[in-house]
């Protein structure tokens, strides 16, 4: 499907429609590609400004608009938890996607909070659901203690329960950005709500069918955020 959202983005815009809404960093860059001119509501953004897509959250300034979800900004809070609920933990393994723009910003935060906590990072990448298997293999040779995905990895949150299981069978704490990860059984996850972000941008749809122009909507930052343990894996574990 990823290698799809080139062609799925251009049938959009040939479509001439009056708005589009765009859920990640890869379907968000895919549809600005296409086009200057209809509006892009964003729904989950890692790093808007960072990733090229509004020139300053205050003023976007094009056809993009629309919700962050401040991901790298929220990464070391992440691991904070994750240490807080792992005692003695020193080897993390990063489960991150290096062709999304916003995965890679979220990687050098968190590295830089990884060595103020003294832990160490390791970084295992999936670009594609195949990398999945030959991820886990690095995971588990590599001997980390725990597991962490950063948020905006289409290929990781459609996989998701595929990587829950793998840390539940090599008993591996892991930390999500988004509950949808706990409730396929993994451990804890902490950021804001997803189906939140989808509601607010709903609001951004409707203003802007009613007139208002995406270069002058602020992009707007989460205010409220989730940590949501599942209590069934913490026992098992």
């Amino acid at each position: 499907t990823f290698e799809r959202l080139p062609e799925l983005a251009r049938e959009l815009v040939d479509l001439k429609v009056d708005v589009i809404v765009a859920g990640t960093d890869v379907a968000i860059a895919a549809v600005k590609r296409e086009t200057q001119t209809i509006p892009i509501v964003m729904v989950n953004s890692t790093d808007p400004v960072g990733s090229g897509f509004v020139a300053s959250l205050a003023r976007p300034g094009g056809n993009v608009t629309g919700l962050s979800n401040i991901s790298p900004e929220l990464s070391g809070k992440r691991l904070e938890l994750l240490r807080e609920a792992v005692p003695g933990l020193s080897r993390v393994a990063f489960l991150w996607n290096p062709d999304v723009r916003g995965n890679v910003l979220d990687y050098k935060e968190t590295e830089g909070a990884a060595r103020s906590l003294r832990l160490q990072l390791q970084s295992v990448e999936v670009s594609r659901t195949e990398d999945c298997d030959r991820a886990f293999s690095a995971v588990t040779n590599r001997h980390a203690q725990a597991l962490f995905l950063p948020a905006g990895n289409p290929v990781g949150f459609s996989n998701r329960g595929q990587i829950a299981s793998f840390a539940q069978r090599n008993r591996l704490p892991s930390m999500y950005p988004v509950k949808e990860y706990v409730d396929a059984g993994g451990l804890m996850s902490y950021g804001p709500s997803l189906s939140d972000m989808y509601r607010r941008a709903a609001i951004y749809v409707d203003k802007i069918l009613k007139g208002a122009k995406p270069a002058d909507l602020p992009v707007q930052q989460p205010t409220k955020f989730e940590l949501v343990i599942n209590l069934k894996t913490a026992k098992a574990l």
